[in-house]
């Protein structure tokens, strides 16, 4: 009994020891600078560094370093627990209106404000940042504009969120800020990646990485850029590198606590193993996502814990766990949830849930409300105003670059004049011999240029028009879903199926590296998916597009599409009914000056109502089109339906 009350006694000892010199490591009023801010002079941030810096507050009589104290409890502990920083926050802010101290007043705010958009009240949080800005300093800007672009970001403005990274980016310049430059830059990865731009989110945050680690910042924001460029990397399919980055991030969110980021990191590591076909994995992956999120009290990482899920249950066909799962995601987020992207992608999973379930009624209500929503963040406005904002910071570097280069230039032209002084002949060869190279040099950049200008202008053409197809391709599916009437909501879907079509030549076009020409098999690869998932067959019908590369002239290319997009919408509207399953064949064959389209099903054939032969808009378009190309169609009947057309390539180009 001795024995165990000494053991007792002696970890009392050590313990209190222990606490005593990380107190003293922390705080120590003997010294210049009492305060060693944690990631500033110290990277000691255990367990227990919260814990010593509550228990030194009321020790603290000073008040900036009592509200610096404060500050930090309030935002170090909204990484592991939203509402205990919260009650932080609000001592912080009645103490310094109580000093009347404008200044930490407004850097409680910002901190306030990082914490009100975590609980997703977006619109409070928007409101007392803009109010912290007339209250703080110029260094305190790069922090405010972050949590405001994050604001944007949650609701799906990302134009305004790339905005506010923008200038972060130019604060951090003008103040030789190391954590504002790398923070602007991750802030950039991450919308990059959200818009699918996975090279230039990689590239982002890989200059957001360097940037943190030439600094020596090894904190919250570092694993969180170690999460997104992860992201990136998975999303461009590299597993490798996308482990790689996501263990480092979980290395550094266990080492501090970091739980939001925690659970950010698991959540992506769900889609990770479900790539690598690592069901048991995945579902660990989920189960820690969730754990951490409930830990920090964060509703908005459980919702998407839940989203995350279901969309595990419905790639393993556990459709009614997946219903489930989403509808708790779902009632979480209720009607005013500001994040607008993970929203629609909670009722794109639900949709998908019903319609794995033969509930095709609720999976097309579910499919609509997801429309709705991405329609309102994936706007041409957004996405134009994202390439300018890319334009502007790649020309930012460049003119950098441009100046070291005339820089050197001029010390060039400096040493050839003390060369012109020693010889009057060199002289002249020279100046001769650098006016004619000079002279060459310009003319050859000036058509460089003329013909940069004129692509540019070229895909910014085909750019727009996409743009401008994928507006009107939306404005119809939004009419569609308020049309009762079946047949009229049956030929909106297919006007949207054929501006769809269009589009996607044009966006060809401006991604290619050819101006004027379309690879078709790529073409209709990506339009037979698009019109698969439209109808939701991609299980039921497989379609096969069996044809070597062809590039063809876009007044060639456009009118094919379309027909290929009536045929196939024929196919999958009338050859296979009641669930039938199927196989459609695309063939394009060019030979000797002729163009053969042949689209093959193997379904129930002419005798269903409306199948390729009749007197509906799809076949008079498919006629039209066909004679505007000089062609010839025939029409198979036997085993299901062929359609097989002849074109005269060089009438029609």
């Amino acid at each position: 009994m001795k024995e165990i009350l000494l053991r007792i006694i002696c970890f009392c000892l050590l313990t209190v020891l222990a606490t005593s010199t990380t107190f003293a490591q922390i705080i120590d009023f003997n010294r210049e600078n009492p305060y060693r801010k944690v990631f500033v002079e110290t990277d000691d941030f255990s367990t227990s560094y919260l814990d010593t810096l509550e228990q030194a507050l009321p020790k603290v009589k000073i008040d900036s370093i009592r509200f610096s104290i404060l500050n930090d409890l309030a935002y170090y502990w909204h990484t592991r627990d939203l509402v205990k920083a919260l009650d932080f926050t609000k001592q912080g802010l009645a103490l310094t209106r109580s000093k009347e101290d404008t200044l930490w007043n407004g850097r409680f705010q910002i901190t306030e404000g990082a914490i009100l958009l975590r609980m997703e009240k977006l619109e409070e949080a928007e409101q007392v940042l803009i109010c912290a800005r007339g209250k703080v300093l110029e260094i305190d800007l790069p922090l405010l504009n972050t949590q405001l672009g994050y604001v944007y970001e949650r609701r799906g403005q990302l134009d305004k969120a790339a905005d506010f990274a923008l200038e972060t980016l130019n604060l951090g310049k003008k103040l030789n800020d190391k954590w504002a430059m790398a923070m602007a830059y991750s802030d950039l990865s991450n919308l990059f990646w959200k818009q699918s731009k996975f090279e230039a989110g990689l590239e982002y945050g890989i200059k957001s990485l360097k940037a943190f680690e030439a600094g020596n910042i090894n904190g919250l924001d570092y694993s969180f850029t170690l999460f997104v460029v992860a992201n990136n990397y998975l999303a461009l399919k590299e597993h490798d590198e996308a482990l790689s980055h996501f263990r480092h991030s979980i290395a550094v969110g266990e080492r501090y606590g970091f739980y939001n980021n925690l659970s950010d990191i698991y959540i992506s590591m769900v889609d990770f193993y479900i790539d690598r076909d690592e069901p048991k994995k995945a579902e660990e992956a989920g189960e820690n996502a969730l754990k951490y999120a409930e830990l920090l009290h964060n509703n908005f990482m459980v919702m998407r814990c839940w989203l995350t899920l279901g969309k595990l249950q419905n790639l393993q066909g556990h459709f009614t766990s997946a219903i489930e799962s989403l509808h708790k995601c779902i009632a979480i987020a209720t009607e005013d949830f500001g994040d607008t992207f993970q929203l629609s992608q909670a009722y794109e999973a639900l949709s998908s849930a019903y319609a794995g379930n033969n509930n095709y009624e609720k999976a097309y209500g579910a499919y609509a409300q997801h429309d709705s929503l991405k329609s309102k963040i994936f706007t041409a406005e957004a996405d134009h105003r994202i390439s300018l904002l890319r334009t502007e910071f790649d020309v930012a570097n460049k003119e950098s670059t441009i100046l070291i280069q005339e820089a050197q230039i001029q010390k060039q032209r400096n040493g050839q004049l003390l060369i012109s002084i020693i010889t009057a002949l060199l002289l002249l060869l020279l100046l001769l011999s650098y006016k004619t190279i000079r002279n060459k040099f310009k003319v050859n950049q000036l058509l460089r240029k003329q013909n940069a200008e004129k692509e540019f202008l070229l895909k910014e053409i085909h750019h727009r028009v996409k743009n401008n197809l994928e507006i009107i391709s939306s404005l119809l599916s939004l009419q569609s879903a308020q049309i009762e009437d079946p047949d009229l909501s049956n030929v909106m879907t297919e006007s949207k199926h054929r501006v769809q079509s269009m589009g996607m030549i044009h966006q060809k076009l401006y991604m290619g590296e050819d101006m004027a020409a379309v690879e078709m098999k790529d073409y209709f690869i990506n339009l037979t998916a698009y019109i698969q998932d439209s109808f939701g067959m991609r299980d039921q019908v497989q379609v096969e597009v069996m044809m070597d590369e062809i590039s063809l002239d876009v007044d060639v290319a456009i009118p094919i599409g379309l027909i290929v997009n009536e045929l196939l919408t024929n196919s999958f509207k009338y050859a296979f009914p009641d669930m039938r399953e199927g196989k459609i064949v695309i063939r394009l064959v060019q030979s000797e000056g002729l163009l053969h389209l042949k689209v093959t099903d193997n379904g129930i054939g002419t005798g269903s109502e409306g199948h390729v032969i009749g007197t509906g808009f799809g076949t008079q378009l498919i006629a039209l089109l066909t004679k505007q190309l000089d062609g010839q169609m025939v029409l198979e009947t036997t085993d299901g339906t062929s359609v097989s057309i002849q074109f005269n390539h060089s009438k029609a180009a």
